[in-house]
């Protein structure tokens, strides 16, 4: 009966480890933070292109789409470890990661710096013995070297590593196309990515349900009696405009530099495991580096070298709207069409005049990002985009 009592509390507490969630008012911020950036992305596409280019709630979409594994993932190894957090440390980053949402930092919300931050200011108030009530909140200070700085680092190491996954692989999802007047006073184009992803992740806290004895958990830290479950948004924010390279090709190098040094503090942490003192190191050399890389990487894109921009060797392409034509037929950004239906081109308006030669089908001859020279063709049917889905990289008033 004891065993089956256990079983029943711990269910229950999970049932109550979601409805903390639900009440967080950093799940509802991050959402309208979300809804604010497709609305922004719509607006700036109209400006310079006349039309939406993505669905305007893609980054909602996204905002918990790409991040559900990374959150599965880490939670099995906190929960499955115990890598116990202090209440307050959690109370922090709630408060970090709104004052970042609402100051509009996005590349604030990477979990080194949000997680960083709420470790020192935990130090501090241990320190000086700082305290804070408000309404039913009460902070007080931790003495990290009890073990909090072990799990604390160990779970930053893991998030940073999720940062860089989802950089690797969805940042590129909900990119948009702007032009941008070089020094030279021609127009290009250039990239932006702004992205904000929730990673609802199962975290250890002391509390009253579930004993420290219970069989078979290692309870890794902090040496209380029993924990409580809760689970909470670790929100992740990512903004990058690039102009020498395309996204497609920029992000996943920034995505493997981000996910090598998640690694490294993931092992600092383990390290730490051992001499605690570590995870303090370890946390700041690693907000550090997460600085000095994205300053590596803007530092590319200070020149006056664009990936995208008119050529005289035909229409270079922007964008491509999804589930058009030109989709289907492999079309990328930055590519070259130099001919359609044995027409040369070079503006939209050209390459609706040569679309016209054919109306029920289209041959291209592309010029792709290595040079090499591919044909295709599509049948064109009257519901489809009157210029097949291309969006070309000319001079515009705007």
């Amino acid at each position: 009966m004891a065993g089956v009592r256990m079983v029943s509390d711990i269910l229950i507490e999970i049932v109550t480890a979601i409805g903390r969630f639900l009440l967080n008012p950093l799940v509802y911020i991050a959402i309208l933070f979300a809804i604010l950036l497709g609305y922004s992305r719509v607006k700036q596409e109209r400006k310079f292109f006349n039309r939406r280019i993505i669905w305007g709630w893609t980054e909602l979409n996204g905002q918990w789409k790409y991040g559900w594994l990374n959150a599965l993932l880490i939670s099995l190894i906190s929960v499955g470890l115990g890598l116990t957090v202090p209440k307050a440390f959690l109370m922090i980053l709630i408060v970090i990661s709104v004052l970042a949402l609402l100051l509009f930092c996005i590349n604030a919300l990477s979990p080194i710096y949000t997680m960083g931050l709420a470790t020192l200011v935990i130090w501090l108030m241990y320190q000086y013995n700082w305290t804070f009530s408000w309404w039913k909140i009460s902070l007080e200070g931790t003495n990290l070297l009890d073990g909090a700085i072990v799990t604390i680092t160990i779970l930053a190491g893991l998030s940073v590593i999720a940062e860089g996954m989802l950089i690797r692989r969805t940042a590129m999802k909900v990119t948009t196309p702007r032009v941008e007047k070089t020094k030279r006073g021609m127009q290009a184009i250039v990239y932006r990515s702004r992205n904000v992803w929730v990673l609802p992740i199962f975290f250890v806290i002391p509390g009253d349900i579930i004993p420290a004895d219970l069989p078979y958990w290692p309870q890794f830290t902090l040496g209380e009696s029993s924990f409580a479950l809760v689970v909470f948004p670790i929100v992740i924010g990512f903004s990058k405009l690039t102009r020498k390279e395309l996204p497609v090709v920029k992000f996943p190098k920034m995505g493997r530099s981000v996910l090598l040094l998640g690694q490294l503090i993931l092992i600092g942490g383990l390290i730490a495991v051992f001499e605690p003192f570590i995870g303090f190191i370890t946390l700041a050399v690693g907000a550090v580096l997460r600085i000095v890389i994205s300053i590596f990487y803007a530092m590319q894109d200070k020149t006056d070298i664009y990936a995208v921009a008119p050529s005289s060797k035909g229409a270079i392409i922007a964008a491509v709207l999804p589930d058009s034509p030109a989709e289907k037929m492999g079309l990328l950004a930055g590519e070259c069409i130099r001919k359609v239906n044995g027409r040369s081109i070079f503006t939209e308006n050209e390459l609706y005049e040569a679309l016209q030669l054919n109306a029920a089908h289209c041959r291209l001859e592309v010029l792709d990002c290595n040079n090499e020279i591919r044909l295709t063709q599509h049948v064109i049917y009257s519901n489809d985009h009157y210029r097949i889905g291309l969006l070309l990289a000319e001079p515009r008033d705007f």
